[in-house]
């Protein structure tokens, strides 16, 4: 978050995202210019929903 809010372009997020609840983190600090995350391992452990995930992302725009 301090990276996107100090170079102010959009910043995809990118490790140390396992569950819904740090979809929701990020999602609280959208506003900072974190646009996205990559979340392939969450996906491929079976540790984060992509559908439940997407469904997130998409209240908090």
């Amino acid at each position: 978050v301090a990276l996107a809010e100090a170079i102010r372009i959009p910043v995809i997020a990118s490790g140390g995202i396992h569950d819904l609840d740090d979809v929701r983190a990020l999602c609280a600090v959208a506003e900072a210019g974190i646009q996205g995350a990559i979340t392939g391992r969450a996906i491929y452990e079976g540790t984060l929903d992509l559908a439940e995930a997407q469904k997130l992302a998409d209240a908090s725009e």
